[in-house]
């Protein structure tokens, strides 16, 4: 695709990421969060429509209740956003269900979407497989999302590992998976990122 309709996506970077048991464990929550000021420059530069997701629960949940410090987002992010920003709350893992994400999107002319932000293993996963019925093309920027530990019945994985792998997974179906440097300059030259699929992935 050549000059693809962008916009960029940021999924759900509030306090709850920051501290607490889903503290953002890899890439390091300080490092990606620089990354994704880097990707809000580049879009900032070449006119994106920028959208910046909160996820919400009701009253009493122990995570993202509204009106707590950690369900607001982190406050660099709240510092440098602007009225030219939509905004919207989720309640489920992907940002389109109930959120007039997708209509804010086709007013826009979008096609392209690129998400940053966390978690890799939940609302980037969830949003990436959303969109493909949609019809819109997915990037999903590798050192501008995150992942936690996760251990349960069945099995434990490192942070490291779950978000290599599902980087590896989106980059065989679902999403182009890129580096912030790459996307940057693709969106500067309004080049479509390369990207993989199934066929390419398989037994590799």
């Amino acid at each position: 695709m050549s000059n693809p309709r962008r916009a960029v996506i940021i999924v759900d970077v509030q306090n709850e990421y920051f501290e607490g048991p889903l503290e953002i464990q890899y890439p390091p929550r300080e490092e990606s969060l620089t990354k994704i000021h880097q990707v809000l420059d580049a879009a900032e530069a070449e006119g994106l429509p920028i959208a910046l997701i909160e996820h919400e629960y009701p009253d009493g949940f122990p995570v993202f209740a509204p009106g707590t410090k950690a369900q607001e987002s982190h406050p660099e992010i709240k510092e440098r956003a602007t009225a030219n920003w939509a905004t919207f709350t989720k309640s489920y893992s992907s940002v389109f269900p109930g959120t007039g994400v997708q209509d804010w999107l086709a007013s826009h002319e979008v096609d392209t979407i690129t998400l940053v932000g966390y978690m890799t293993n939940n609302c980037i996963l969830a949003t990436s497989v959303d969109a493909e019925p949609k019809g819109l093309q997915v990037e999903v920027l590798s050192d501008a999302t995150g992942a936690i530990n996760l251990g349960n019945a069945a099995g434990q994985a490192p942070a490291q590992q779950v978000h290599e792998t599902l980087m590896t997974l989106l980059n065989s179906n679902f999403a182009t998976v890129a580096t912030t440097e790459a996307w940057a300059s693709a969106v500067q030259a309004k080049e479509a990122l390369p990207g993989s699929n199934l066929i390419e992935s398989a037994g590799n």
